[in-house]
């Protein structure tokens, strides 16, 4: 089974700076797309940003120019850098990918348990 384990969510002052890690095992051929999204309490998900096999990024409007989405495609890990954090960021961020696996000729897509974000003084 295909798994993304999310790591480095916690409390920040405004201002400061965190990344969170993502890190995708399993049956796994390729990653495709790798993104991430977060959710506030009684808010929709929404889309932070997302990124392709190729490197190409696309971010919300919320998020241009503070965050960061990268990816080691070796290691089958996507980051959030997230920089000059505002107290509207916190939320939880879940990590998303969509995949090949080695043997069925389709795509999935995974989620990843989420990580907290607080963001406050």
């Amino acid at each position: 089974q295909v798994q993304l384990v999310e790591s480095g969510g916690g409390l920040v002052q405004p201002g400061g700076s965190l990344r969170l890690s993502c890190a995708a095992s399993g049956n796994i051929f390729s990653i495709n797309t790798m993104a991430w999204y977060r959710q506030a309490p009684g808010k929709e998900r929404e889309l932070v940003g997302s990124i392709t096999s190729g490197g190409n990024t696309n971010y919300a409007d919320s998020v241009k120019g503070r965050f960061t989405i990268s990816r080691d495609n070796a290691k089958n890990t996507v980051f959030l850098q997230m920089n000059s954090l505002k107290p509207e960021d916190t939320a939880v961020y879940y990590c998303y990918a969509d995949y090949n696996r080695y043997t069925t000729y389709r795509n999935f897509e995974v989620w990843g348990q989420g990580a907290l974000v607080i963001v406050s003084s």
